[in-house]
């Protein structure tokens, strides 16, 4: 049930047609990476199209903290620092706001540092589970505690005199393997992570931009301690994860083609493009080129033809953001859609399977949730409704997506949890419309 308090709310209707071209914001996981490893560089980098939604900014407020100069100015930032060991003690608690990425990466970064430390953010990330990385940063001889024997936010750090190890991780996620290479980098000897599936490599690829040498072998990467990193210049591609968002528009709403521009598609992530085709959207991939080591091109989706699929396996880490909008995706696809093995979704901002399935079952969706996933039958035509975000912004921009081909005006209540990782998401869409 939507808080009668709330009182933001955006409406939105019904679209002809979506036609146009948009440049899509910077890659939010990159972007917090550029900030953190420039932070811990010796040197100044430069970093292009970052994206300056709320998270990221978390990211770089928690480096100032620890005395490194950032100065930003858009999709601009400049970062200067002497180095992990110019990294200072904080004199006030960490405050990462609503972003898991900077807490998780950032305890791997602080199991390695000398003086004590304490990280915390918003409601949502005290309900996010920190223990799948505490239980690798202990082993390694950090002293790490919080609520819930380290389960739970707000985490306590007194870190240095780490050794390396050799851990199995019991879930495929970049968020944890990161944070041990970030710890493995302080520690003695070779740390390496094996993982059930290969998760996003941002951070493999982007540790060797910054000349650290990484060892990967299928679903292990391994890394030396002591190495240093040399600041560089990082031009940041545009979110996936936020494209993906106006390629099920482009091919879900009537009459629609719409190019998206200097998109990554880095293999670790294009899980969402897979999907289109597997089930038969008309999607053109233009451009290629590589940037910091990430593949990147632009994007063509026009009105679509689909049937349904099963998601599953090792697809699934290669798109867990956005199997919200996949599931809106299904809704139009004739036949049936499985989505399973996605029980990640459940650790997110919010339970993103049930708020998944509740928010499509109020617009009308033929969908029913499981342990690990959730089943949509298509097509369904959608109803207008009120609806909320429930201060994910993933969610939000999912039932924004299907406000376009609804009878009747969504309004979506806390829209202003999409501006996390997408500030112009509404203006993009009015273009869109506009250009019909």
């Amino acid at each position: 049930m939507i808080n009668k308090e709330i009182v933001s709310m955006e409406t939105i209707m019904k679209a002809n047609r979506l036609q146009g071209s948009i440049t899509i914001p910077g890659d939010k996981s990159i972007s917090h990476r550029a900030v953190m490893f420039g932070s811990i560089a010796e040197g100044t980098t430069h970093i292009s199209n970052f994206l300056p939604g709320a998270d990221c900014l978390s990211t770089i407020d928690c480096f100032k903290q620890m005395g490194v100069k950032i100065e930003q100015d858009g999709a601009s930032v400049i970062v200067e620092s002497t180095g992990i060991d110019g990294l200072q003690e904080p004199s006030q608690l960490l405050d990462v706001g609503n972003s898991g990425t900077t807490f998780r990466l950032m305890m791997g970064l602080l199991a390695g540092r000398a003086y004590h430390s304490v990280l915390a953010g918003d409601e949502s990330i005290a309900k996010r589970p920190m223990n799948r990385v505490s239980i690798p940063l202990l082993k390694m001889g950090a002293a790490i505690d919080g609520r819930n024997n380290g389960t739970y936010a707000p985490i306590s750090i007194r870190g240095g005199n780490l050794t390396g190890i050799t851990y199995t991780s019991p879930v495929a996620s970049a968020q944890v393997k990161s944070a041990i290479l970030l710890a493995g980098l302080q520690a003695k000897g070779v740390t390496t992570v094996h993982e059930p599936h290969l998760s996003r490599n941002h951070t493999e690829n982007m540790l060797e931009s910054f000349g650290v040498k990484v060892n990967r072998n299928g679903c292990s990467v391994s890394i030396k301690g002591g190495q240093k990193l040399v600041s560089t210049n990082v031009e940041v591609p545009g979110d996936i994860s936020s494209a993906a968002f106006f390629l099920v528009a482009g091919a879900i709403v009537p009459e629609s083609t719409i190019t998206l521009l200097n998109v990554g598609i880095n293999q670790t992530r294009s899980g969402i493009l897979d999907v289109l085709k597997q089930m038969g959207a008309s999607l053109s991939i233009l451009n290629r080129r590589i940037v910091n080591q990430e593949e990147v091109a632009d994007l063509t989706i026009k009105t679509s033809e689909l049937s349904g699929s099963t998601i599953e396996g090792e697809m699934i880490p290669r798109l867990i953001d956005e199997l919200p909008i996949i599931a809106l995706l299904a809704t139009q696809a004739h036949g049936r859609t499985v989505i399973k093995d996605a029980e990640e979704l459940k650790v997110k901002e919010t339970n993103r399977i049930d708020a998944v399935v509740d928010a499509l079952q109020k617009l009308g969706a033929s969908i029913t949730a499981t342990s690990d996933g959730m089943v949509i039958e298509g097509p369904t035509p959608l109803h207008g409704a009120a609806v909320s975000s429930l201060g994910d912004h993933r969610i939000g921009m999912m039932l924004a997506i299907a406000g376009c081909i609804t009878d009747g005006q969504v309004d979506l209540a806390m829209p202003e949890a999409i501006r996390v990782s997408y500030p112009d998401f509404f203006e993009h869409l009015k273009q869109l419309r506009a250009g019909s």
